[in-house]
């Protein structure tokens, strides 16, 4: 959940899934497929949020905090990675109550949106001493009674503090404890009933599915023991990091869900803060597009600065333009609050609980809701299936390209504006500009932009902006 990320750009090279079994994981349907992940967001405001933009932009998925019950670290100022450090599955944490999860499940599920759950499946949590828990149980670092765990659940691998210290040495990145989180022994039957027990908790709150946390220190053969202990299917996306020559590699883990593409992430962000978005043409990674879940920034990434983050501005919007438009992977968009340091949390109360989430209240960025980024959900549902066609560049930092006959995307990273005239092969007809406004009741809230009887489009494009039509925002001449 915290290790520094080692990045390199790849094209892709297959798109050929791996089977999964029907009863350990859910085919999610094609359509509304973007997940977003709320990060810091309660469950009240997620569940508000649903109703109020997630469901009418089309987002497909939320992707939430962890549930479970979590140290709390008032000594660090509740620092937000205080939540994946697990005391018991008790529903209750800094986001919320068993309740209130439920009703945000149900305020989703009735907008369109289906849950995932970021699980804490790994460890338990980091902290050396005894101390109380969010819903007040107590723990110490190797027993948690409300589990129950005791000693014999838990790896103690004979390194140095029990620590990994060699990523290339696949015992110790299995055995091992990563940022001190007491690393359960999930080979054991006991850990897989429990850690299973936890998962169907949440199924049967109606959750949809689950992110595992830290899945690379999981055996992939015991992430499959957990899920066929599932009650019924689940989607499930692995935090798998890539490391260059290491021995275990993201890969091993397609026939237990799909996997976070974290090369992806990281490539992407390079070329759109310091490299040439005319190399984009053949833009992919290592990981087949079907089972690889892709992002610009995910809350790790934001924190450490090792991709775009919001304070990016116009390259972040850029970017999150181009994942949705382009067809490649299941696009995730990161939505979050400002922050000042490393360990910050997200807007709490004096006893660390986050805070309703207020959009443009200088504190939560609402980047799903974002001109450039909201609008273009709809765009990547538009498109969805349809080739890449028509594509031009300057060989620099200005970029065109169609999908089929439905949609039309210009990126403008350049400093200047970008005037021209571009071939496309959507139909004739007006358009709305969905990187600036939306369509409603028949109108354009942003620019619009006509299309001649030939698929010519006539557009000026200020620096590092961007503009994007399709078949679904249209409006009368």
């Amino acid at each position: 959940m915290f290790r520094v990320w080692v990045f390199a750009l790849v094209t892709a090279v297959t798109t050929t899934w791996v089977a999964v079994p029907a009863e350990v994981s859910a085919q999610e349907p094609a359509g509304r497929d973007v997940i977003v992940q709320m990060f810091g967001w309660n469950w009240r405001s997620i569940g508000h949020e649903c109703q109020a933009t997630l469901g009418k932009f089309g987002y497909g998925a939320v992707q939430t905090a962890p549930p479970e019950e979590h140290s709390q670290l008032p000594d660090k100022g509740f620092p937000w990675w205080q939540g994946y450090s697990a005391v018991s599955y008790k529903l209750d944490s800094r986001f919320g109550t068993r309740d209130e999860l439920a009703s945000m499940v149900r305020s989703c599920h009735d907008s369109g949106v289906r849950v995932y759950i970021d699980a804490v499946i790994n460890n338990m949590s980091a902290t050396t001493e005894c101390a109380i828990g969010s819903a007040g149980t107590p723990y110490c670092h190797y027993s948690y009674p409300t589990v129950p765990y005791g000693d014999r659940d838990f790896h103690h691998c004979g390194t140095p503090n029990d620590a990994v210290q060699d990523y290339y040495d696949r015992f110790q990145v299995f055995n091992c404890q990563s940022f001190n989180g007491a690393d359960l022994a999930t080979e054991n039957d006991t850990v897989r009933d429990r850690i299973a027990g936890y998962l169907n908790d949440l199924l049967a709150l109606g959750v949809d599915g689950f992110r595992i946390d830290s899945a690379k220190h999981i055996p992939p053969e015991d992430i499959s023991a957990i899920e066929q202990r599932l009650t019924r299917p689940a989607y499930v996306y692995q935090e798998a990091i890539y490391g260059a020559g290491e021995p275990v590699q993201p890969e091993e883990y397609l026939a237990t869900g799909a996997v976070m593409d974290l090369r992806y992430a990281g490539a992407l962000s390079q070329t759109f803060r310091q490299g040439r978005l005319a190399g984009l043409r053949t833009f992919g990674s290592a990981l087949p597009s079907g089972k690889s879940v892709v992002f610009v920034a995910d809350h790790d990434t934001e924190h450490q600065g090792t991709t775009l983050t919001y304070a990016d501005g116009d390259r972040y919007t850029l970017a999150n333009a181009f994942m949705l438009a382009w067809p490649y992977g299941r696009p995730k968009v990161l939505s979050g609050y400002a922050f000042n340091s490393y360990d910050e949390a997200p807007p709490s109360d004096p006893l660390g609980r986050a805070t309703d989430a207020h959009c443009g209240d200088g504190h939560w960025q609402c980047e799903h809701a974002w001109p450039g980024i909201g609008p273009m959900v709809a765009f990547h549902q538009q498109v969805q299936g349809q080739p890449v066609v028509n594509w031009s560049d300057n060989g620099a930092n200005r970029i065109a390209f169609g999908r089929g006959t439905e949609g039309y995307l210009i990126l403008n990273g350049e400093d200047v504006p970008a005037t021209g005239t571009y071939q496309t092969s959507l139909p004739a007809g007006r358009y709305c500009d969905v990187m600036h406004g939306t369509r409603q009741a028949g109108t354009c809230t942003g620019p619009t932009y006509q299309i001649d009887n030939t698929g010519l489009l006539h557009a000026e494009v200020a620096p590092q902006s961007g503009l994007a039509l399709h078949t679904g925002a249209t409006v009368a001449r």
